[in-house]
């Protein structure tokens, strides 16, 4: 196995994004095999590396992990990015499972149609300015400090970072009604390893577009209509 940690996926955002951001906040670099064909895929399949048959997968460490969730704890941990005991790392998981959540509005956006998109966004908006940004506004006006637990950078303040610049790109001026989440982004996004990782060069992914969405429904198989939520 490389050194650096190797990511299998698609060459677009999807479930990898947020390791691709857990990785880059904690100064590693990483290497990309990017999945474009239906036999790059079955090959994965048949060499038993992907546990549930699904990506993302990650070698490190001597290990393939998949499920993006052990992989984002198990970096978090390793990473120094997991607080400093249980309690911490509690919150720590309340509040990456409400960005989870949030993300999860968004993920499926570029393979709805276009009718479903404008429902779609609608929807993201609604959930993010009356459910999930009020939760971390509170939090941050509560206790007065720069992040959001312990008052030392970790895992959920590089989700939120994420959910907040991906909800943007529905709508410039989400922000408009959360002052201190303003500043949490200024804030966040001037931490030179997520700095770096926002500029145009970075493995940071752009919005999904055509060529992604044909990617993975080939890669996949893909080939029925989802739904907005």
């Amino acid at each position: 196995m490389s050194a650096k940690p190797k990511l299998y996926y698609f060459d677009g955002r999807g479930k990898m994004e947020s390791i691709r951001w857990l990785l880059a906040a904690a100064g590693v670099e990483f290497e990309e095999e990017f999945l474009e064909t239906r036999d790059q895929y079955e090959k994965l399949l048949q060499s038993g590396s992907l546990l549930f048959q699904q990506v993302p997968m990650v070698e490190m460490d001597g290990m393939r992990m998949v499920q993006t969730r052990a992989i984002l704890s198990y970096l978090a941990a390793k990473y120094n990015l997991y607080g400093k005991d249980l309690k911490e790392r509690a919150l720590i998981d309340m509040y990456v499972g409400g960005t989870d959540d949030l993300m999860g509005f968004i993920l499926m956006f570029p393979f709805l149609s276009a009718e479903d998109k404008e429902k779609q966004r609608a929807l993201i908006v609604e959930k993010a300015t009356s459910r999930y940004f009020p939760v971390y506004e509170k939090v941050l006006k509560d206790h007065g400090q720069d992040f959001l637990v312990g008052n030392n950078f970790s895992w959920a303040d590089v989700h939120l970072l994420e959910a907040i610049l991906m909800v943007e790109e529905k709508k410039s001026d989400v922000l408009s009604g959360f002052p201190q989440l303003q500043a949490f982004k200024a804030r966040i996004s001037s931490i030179p390893t997520i700095k770096k990782f926002l500029e145009p060069g970075s493995q940071r992914k752009p919005i999904p577009d055509d060529k992604y969405v044909e990617t993975v429904r080939r890669v996949l198989c893909m080939y029925y209509n989802i739904k907005a939520n």
